[in-house]
């Protein structure tokens, strides 16, 4: 932001702002006599139908552009600061922290916590609460953005004090309060720690949380991720199979009683669990319509059924290539299976399946999402890669061709002397990259 305005930093060509003839560089001041804060302040006011926009040109001029549009037509403005503020920052200490987990050295961007509801509301970011002011709280039932989603970690307020590290987070959950009556949509996320929020406390966050029940859309519980970086932090314990037996018993009693009452599971299980307790992924209907898919519910089976739907229509050839694939251990005895599955049906194809333990970080870290450039290149390097290496794009920075470690797609490339393919998370995309269509 200048000292007045947001710059723009991008014009959408044929959108209502091209047709206005403005151009990055120039800043929006105001909305309908409203100076513009933040991202909420632009969200709501730029869906009116008529709109009275201040812009300063880089020349000092100031314009007044009128426009008359449908409700949530977009102007097509991009803003250099996506939150159009400064980011706010997490100023807990939670016991569960990843980024607390990570090694010195990697870039500073992944050293940011951010602890901010317009990121909740634009990026699906889950937030503590803590660090909402009232003015936060009254411009999100004001401008009724939602959904926003919530780290509750325990409806225990002297323990969720505990668990962050934070004398206020007991008294944060009552801001929740404030949402369901202003009938704001949420959802939630319990990150489960072994003898400290599960068992009898998870229990009671479950049955604390129904009560915002329909406006709390859904809340998942996921496991604590442990890297190898904890020295000196909380002593946390990884899930055995049998602790992962019992969160899901727990889990489904509460599904069961809370479909009877309510006609929805509310309460959902990340994968990590069925994989780690080594039992069957309930079917579709259970996920509620994939609410909380971002955070590793329910991603298995939509990939298994995409992957049904779509390989019920193919039919068998004589294509003949050699590719490889490169999974994470929680995924890959599912992607192997689909893999075996697309051999059967074009036998001249081979699709070699490497499984990469997570050196990096550690072998506790189990998902292909935070798998590391060097990682790959260290466990593929004596394979047999085929003409093509293809990786899930979670692996990769969101909007760039870079790892988590820095390595780029290129030195992978280079490296392995392999072209990478990056295939996107459907069944249908998994599919058509695996036979080459």
């Amino acid at each position: 932001m200048r000292k007045k305005g947001h710059v723009i930093s991008k014009i959408v060509p044929g959108s209502i702002a091209d047709e206005l003839e403005l151009v990055p560089g120039d800043c929006l001041i105001a909305i309908n006599n409203k100076e513009i804060e933040d991202v909420f302040d632009y969200q709501f006011l730029a869906e009116e139908e008529y709109l009275v926009l201040l812009i300063g040109k880089e020349n000092g001029e100031e314009w007044e552009l009128e426009i008359e549009k449908d409700f949530d037509d977009e102007i097509g403005i991009e803003f250099e600061n996506g939150l159009m503020d400064d980011y706010k920052s997490c100023h807990n200490k939670c016991i569960f922290c990843f980024i607390d987990q990570m090694p010195e050295g990697m870039r500073k961007t992944l050293y940011f916590k951010d602890d901010d509801s317009r990121l909740s509301f634009l990026q699906g970011n889950y937030i503590t609460l803590t660090n909402m002011s009232e003015k936060d709280i009254n411009r999100i039932i004001e401008y009724k953005m939602s959904p926003i989603n919530i780290s509750f970690q325990t409806t225990n307020p002297k323990l969720r004090c505990e668990m962050l590290h934070n004398r206020f987070a007991g008294d944060a959950l009552k801001k929740v309060d404030r949402f369901y009556e202003a009938g704001i949509e949420m959802n939630g996320q319990i990150v489960l720690c072994k003898g400290i929020n599960d068992g009898k406390e998870l229990e009671r966050s479950i049955q604390d949380m129904s009560q915002y029940i329909p406006h709390l859309k859904s809340v998942s519980i996921v496991p604590v991720g442990l890297t190898k970086f904890r020295e000196g932090l909380w002593p946390l314990e990884p899930f055995s199979k049998e602790d992962s037996k019992e969160v899901l018993a727990i889990i489904h009693k509460w599904q069961k009683k809370l479909f009877k009452k309510y006609g929805t599971h509310f309460i959902h299980a990340g994968d990590e669990w069925y994989i780690m307790a080594n039992e069957k992924l309930p079917e579709a209907d259970n996920y509620d319509g994939y609410l909380q898919l971002e955070n590793g519910v329910g991603m298995v089976r939509l990939l298994l059924d995409e992957f049904e739907e779509e390989y019920s229509q193919l039919n068998s050839d004589n294509r003949e290539h050699m590719i490889s694939i490169a999974t994470g251990v929680s995924a890959y005895s599912y992607i192997k299976k689909m893999a075996i599955r697309l051999e059967e049906k074009f036998p001249k194809m081979t699709v070699h399946v490497y499984q990469i333990i997570n050196n990096f970080f550690g072998s506790m870290i189990t998902v292909s999402g935070l798998l590391t450039g060097q990682d790959l290149i260290e466990q593929l390097k004596d394979k047999e890669l085929g003409e093509k290496l293809l990786l899930p794009c979670n692996i990769l920075r969101s909007g760039e061709d870079v790892f988590l470690d820095d390595i780029t797609l290129f030195e992978l490339e280079t490296t392995l002397q392999v072209k990478v393919d990056i295939v996107k998370s459907s069944g249908r995309d998994f599919i058509n990259s695996v036979i080459q269509d």
